[in-house]
C-alpha cells in the first residue's frame, strides 16, 4: 500500500469515528480564527469533541497537553530541538497510543507525520488527532533571508507573501502549527536572537508581525496549506539584561505597555491563536510563571482565549530560577499562571493528574486548557481530517519550486541595505572591469542560509562565488586566509568585492556576544585590502548592528547583505551589478562602538543633551564618540540621487475633526530608478512623561524613475499621538510637536511643527 492508499484509508477510519460531527466541526473551524479563539471560553466545541472531555482520563487530559520534539527527525532538529527522554520512534508510538501526547514538533516530514497521526487515530482509546509543529522561522526548505533581513525591506507585503510560500511548504510536509512569528522587540545587538525579529521600532514590528502571521495563516487556519502562527516570546525577552540570552529583565509597566506589548497586540489582531512564554524572568517574576501577564493582562485585560504553550523546557527552569522547588512545583506554577502546553519537559504529564486529585491544581482549569489545545485542533480541520496536511506526494511537489526560489531571490535582494556608496562606485559594470572576490564568504557552501533553520541545508543555496561568476566568468576568487595572497589578487584587479562579517553560528539563540566587530583577523584583511587603494565594496555579512570601524566603516561602498537564504549568491549579484536598485533600509541602528549598546533611536532625552556639533563638557555623550549611531535606524541609499522638498501640512492644528495630512515631494535626480523609503517621524516637545526624541509613526515606499518626482502623504490622527501616561492608561495631551519627513531616523530631512488641539 503506497502513501496516498494509506492517507485514503486513514481519512475513512477517521470520518466513521466522528461521522456525527464533522460537519459542525469543518463549520466551527471554518470561521476566523481571531473570532473563534477569543471567544473560546464562552462558546461550546462542537458536540462529539466537547464530548471527549468528560471522558478522559486525568492522564489523558495531561497527555493532550504534552508537546515533545520529535524522536524521528534529522539534520539541524538533531542539535536544536534533541528529542530527550523519549528519544525512540517506537517509544512516542506507545505514548500516542496510550493517549499521553498531543503532538511533537521539528520532526521529519509527511511520513513520519503519517505514521504518528495513524497510531492516534486508529489505535488510542480516544482517536484524537495529533497537532505536528515546527520552528518555520525563515522558510522550510526553500529558505527565505533570516527575518531581520526581511524586515529592512520595510514592506510587510513582501513578508507576507515569503511567509505565505513557507506555509505551502511546511503544510505539506504535515506540519500545522509553526513556532513563529518571534515578535521581540530587540534594542540590544549584542543578543543573538535580534536575528529573528524585526528590529527596535514598535511600529516596524507591529506591522511585521501582523505581515508574518497573515502569511503563515492565508484565508484562515482550517485550510490545508496554512500552518497556526504562534507569537514569542511573551514578554521582553528581547531586553535581557547586558544582551545575555535568557537573562533577567526588569522595566517599568510602562516600558511594556509602550514598546514590548504592541507586536503580539499586532500578531494577535491579525488572528494568531497561539502565543509562547519566554524564558526571561520579568521584574523577578518567570514569564513561564506570571499569572499577571499570562492572566491579568493576556486574558482578561486583552481577552485572549487561544492557547499558551511554555517554551522549550520553560517550565523545568522555574527550578533553575528559584521559583520552584523541584519538577512538581514547577508544573503547578506554570499551569495555574496560566501555560496550557508543557513543550518537552515532560512535567505536565508526570506531575498534573496527582495535583488534580490532591486538590492543587482545580479540575476545572484543567479542563480549560485541554479545550483550548482541542479547540486549536479543531480550527486547524484535524478532527474534520487529521490527514489533511499529510501528503508525501504533495511534500515533493510542493518543495523548492521555481516560483518560491524565485521569491527567495527577490526578497534577497529587497534586504539588502546599501550604506554607502562613495562616487558612484556601485553598480559594478557587467563587462570591462578584472573583479577580485575576496574574503571567507566569498564562496562556498557555507553560511547562506542563516541560524534558526530546521530544514533548509548551505548546500541546497547557491553562494555569491557561482553567482558572481555566471556574469563575470574571469572574476578571481580567494577565500582571505593568507592576506599577502589577497593583497596580490586584489592589487591585480579593477575592482575589489570583499566578503566579510559573521558566520551564522554566531546569531541566534544562545549567541550573545560582548564585542559586536567584525572579527579581528577579518578587520585586519579590510585594512590591508583598502591599503592597496584599489577601488572596493565590503559585503557585510551579519545577524545583529555591527560596531564597525576603520576600512570597514570607511569601505568606499559597503552593502550589509545579512543571511539571505537560499539564493544568498543571486540576490547579492542583483544588487552588485544593478539588476536590482538597494531599498531596503536598516532596522536597526548600527551603533558606533560595542560599549555604546543598548543603542536605538527612540530613546529619551536626558536632561543635557549635547547640542549640535562638537562634543561639550558635562553633556550626555561618551569620552570617545556623541550620543548618535554610526548608521541610524531607517538608513539605506539607493542607486539613484533621492532629494525631499516642499513640506505641507493640512493644518497647524490637529484635531478629532480631520487627520493632520502631511505631504512633501520626493525627487530623483539620478540616472537609475531608485525605490525610496520614505519615513515619517514625530516628537512630543513637552509632555507628563518624558518622550522618545523621535518616534516613527509612517513610511512608504516610493519608486522613481530618473528624472521623476512624486507627491507622498501621510495622515497623522490623535491616536498616532498616544503614550502611556503616569496612570499607566493610554492618553493624549494637548501641546505642541515637531515632526520630520525624512530617510532616517537621524537625518533632518523636512521638519515641521503643529498642536494637538
Amino acid at each position: 500500500m503506497n502513501g496516498q492508499d494509506h492517507r485514503t484509508h486513514d481519512r475513512r477510519i477517521t470520518r466513521r469515528a466522528w461521522l456525527a460531527g464533522a460537519g459542525a466541526a469543518l463549520a466551527w473551524s471554518a470561521s476566523p480564527a481571531r473570532a473563534l479563539l477569543a471567544t473560546v471560553a464562552a462558546r461550546a466545541l462542537p458536540a462529539p469533541v466537547e464530548a471527549l472531555i468528560p471522558r478522559m482520563t486525568l492522564a489523558e487530559k495531561a497527555g493532550q497537553l504534552n508537546l515533545l520534539a520529535a524522536a524521528w527527525t534529522g539534520g539541524a532538529a538533531i542539535s536544536l530541538n534533541p528529542a530527550g527522554a523519549a528519544s525512540s520512534f517506537d517509544a512516542q508510538l506507545k505514548m500516542v497510543r496510550r493517549g499521553e501526547l498531543t503532538g511533537v514538533f521539528n520532526g521529519n516530514g509527511a511520513e513520519m507525520a503519517r505514521r504518528m497521526q495513524t497510531e492516534a487515530v486508529r489505535r488510542s482509546r480516544l482517536k484524537i488527532p495529533l497537532l505536528f509543529a515546527a520552528d518555520v522561522i525563515h522558510g522550510l526548505r526553500t529558505v527565505f533571508p533570516v527575518p531581520l533581513a526581511e524586515a529592512a525591506s520595510f514592506d510587510p507585503d513582501l513578508v507576507r507573501r515569503t511567509a505565505r510560500a513557507a506555509a505551502l511548504e511546511a503544510s505539506a510536509s504535515g506540519i500545522d502549527w509553526t513556532f513563529a512569528p518571534m515578535v521581540d522587540i530587540a534594542r540590544d545587538a549584542r543578543w543573538g536572537r535580534g536575528v529573528e525579529g524585526a528590529g527596535e521600532d514598535v511600529l516596524l514590528g507591529r506591522l511585521i508581525a501582523a505581515a508574518r502571521v497573515e502569511g503563515f495563516q492565508g484565508s484562515g487556519i482550517a485550510s490545508p496549506d496554512a500552518v497556526a502562527a504562534c507569537a514569542k516570546h511573551f514578554v521582553a525577552y528581547g531586553a535581557g539584561e547586558a544582551g545575555l540570552d535568557y537573562n533577567s529583565v526588569d522595566m517599568s509597566e510602562r516600558t511594556l505597555r509602550d514598546i514590548y506589548f504592541p507586536p503580539f497586540q499586532a500578531a494577535f489582531a491579525a488572528g494568531a491563536p497561539t502565543v509562547m512564554a519566554s524564558f526571561n524572568d520579568l521584574s523577578g517574576v518567570p514569564a513561564t510563571a506570571n499569572p499577571w501577564l499570562l492572566d491579568t493582562i493576556l486574558r482578561k485585560e486583552w481577552g485572549f482565549g487561544g492557547l499558551v504553550v511554555s517554551d522549550y523546557t520553560g517550565d523545568e527552569e522555574l527550578i533553575a530560577h528559584g521559583l520552584a522547588e523541584d519538577g512538581r512545583d514547577a508544573a503547578r506554577l506554570a499551569f495555574l499562571a496560566g501555560v496550557d502546553m508543557s513543550m518537552q519537559s515532560g512535567l505536565y504529564l508526570k506531575h498534573l493528574p496527582d495535583l488534580v486529585e490532591k486538590g492543587e491544581v482545580p479540575l476545572a482549569r484543567l479542563d480549560e486548557a485541554v479545550r483550548r489545545v482541542l479547540a486549536l485542533k479543531v480550527a486547524l480541520g484535524l478532527f474534520d481530517d487529521p490527514f489533511r496536511r499529510i501528503d508525501p506526494a504533495r511534500e515533493k511537489a510542493r518543495l523548492r519550486t521555481p516560483e518560491a526560489l524565485a521569491l527567495a531571490r527577490e526578497a534577497g535582494a529587497r534586504s539588502i541595505v546599501m550604506l554607502r556608496n562613495e562616487g558612484g562606485l556601485l553598480p559594478l559594470p557587467r563587462s570591462g572591469k578584472k573583479i577580485a572576490l575576496i574574503g571567507p564568504f566569498a564562496g562556498g557552501g557555507h553560511d547562506l542560509i542563516g541560524p534558526w533553520n530546521v530544514y533548509g541545508t548551505d548546500r541546497e543555496a547557491v553562494d555569491l562565488e557561482t553567482a558572481v561568476r555566471a556574469i563575470a566568468p574571469d572574476a578571481t576568487v580567494d577565500d582571505g586566509s593568507d592576506v599577502a595572497r589577497a593583497v596580490a589578487a586584489a592589487r591585480a584587479a579593477d575592482v575589489v568585492v570583499l566578503a566579510i562579517g559573521e558566520t551564522q553560528d554566531m546569531s541566534g539563540e544562545a549567541q550573545s556576544r560582548t564585542d559586536i566587530v567584525v572579527p579581528p583577523a577579518q578587520q585586519a584583511l579590510a585594512e590591508a585590502i583598502a591599503a592597496t587603494g584599489v577601488p572596493h565594496v565590503v559585503l557585510l555579512r551579519t545577524g545583529r548592528a555591527l560596531a564597525l570601524a576603520g576600512a570597514v566603516a570607511k569601505a568606499p561602498a559597503l552593502l550589509v547583505t545579512w543571511f539571505l537564504g537560499s539564493q544568498d549568491g543571486p540576490a547579492i549579484a542583483d544588487v552588485l551589478f544593478g539588476a536590482v536598485s538597494p531599498s531596503a533600509r536598516l532596522p536597526v541602528s548600527f551603533p558606533r562602538a560595542s560599549g555604546q549598546v543598548p543603542y536605538y533611536y527612540a530613546h529619551r532625552s536626558t536632561g543635557r543633551p549635547n547640542p549640535p556639533g562638537a562634543l561639550q563638557p558635562y553633556k550626555a555623550h561618551y569620552r570617545e564618540v556623541p550620543n548618535s549611531a554610526l548608521f541610524p535606524f531607517g538608513h539605506g541609499l539607493t542607486y539613484g540621487k533621492i532629494g525631499y522638498a516642499d513640506l505641507r501640512l493640512s493644518a497647524k492644528t490637529l484635531t478629532d475633526a480631520a487627520p493632520l495630512t502631511v505631504r512633501a515631494t520626493i525627487s530623483n535626480t539620478g540616472r537609475m530608478a531608485a525605490t525610496e523609503v520614505v519615513q515619517l517621524y514625530v516628537h512630543d516637545v513637552a509632555a507628563s512623561v518624558t518622550q522618545p526624541v523621535r518616534v516613527m509613526r509612517a513610511f512608504t515606499r516610493v519608486t522613481l524613475a530618473a528624472g521623476e518626482r512624486r507627491t507622498v502623504e501621510f495622515s497623522l490622527t490623535r491616536a498616532d499621538l498616544s503614550f502611556t501616561g503616569r496612570d499607566l492608561k493610554p492618553t493624549t495631551e494637548p501641546g505642541t510637536f515637531r515632526l520630520w519627513v525624512a530617510p532616517s531616523a537621524e537625518a533632518e530631512g523636512l521638519v515641521g511643527m503643529f498642536s494637538l488641539a
